[in-house]
């Protein structure tokens, strides 16, 4: 049994409706098996999609097709989802901000946000 490419996606909820799912596979951001896919291209158990969504980039095993859109539980079952976690954020330090209306700053508190910034 096979399924449209872009019905598939948007029934599993790769895409949020079947329009935006043939646009992605139109502008080549879907691959089938590593090749680019069409909107029409068939969709079998045991296909790797690779869908760049919003989210970033999304791995999945095809386990079961669909043709209509279900509910989220049972969407997962369709797929086994190899996506990679995404890396971890990095901590930025946040630079100390003086009062807005605060004037300038004194000798002290001058010398202290130079050590801070390493001069």
């Amino acid at each position: 049994m096979t399924a449209r490419a872009d019905v598939w996606i948007s029934s599993v909820r790769l895409y949020k409706t079947r329009s935006i799912a043939s646009h992605e596979c139109k502008a080549g951001h879907v691959r089938i098996n590593g090749a680019k896919a069409k909107p029409s291209q068939p969709v079998k158990v045991g296909d790797r999609v690779e869908a760049l969504t919003e989210g970033g980039l999304r791995i999945v095993i095809v386990t079961k097709i669909i043709v209509k859109r279900v509910g989220a539980a049972v969407a997962v079952e369709c797929y086994d989802d190899l996506t990679p976690p995404p890396p971890p954020k990095e901590e930025v330090a946040i630079m100390p901000r003086r009062d807005r209306g605060a004037g300038r700053p004194t000798k002290q508190e001058r010398r202290a946000i130079d050590r801070l910034r390493g001069r």
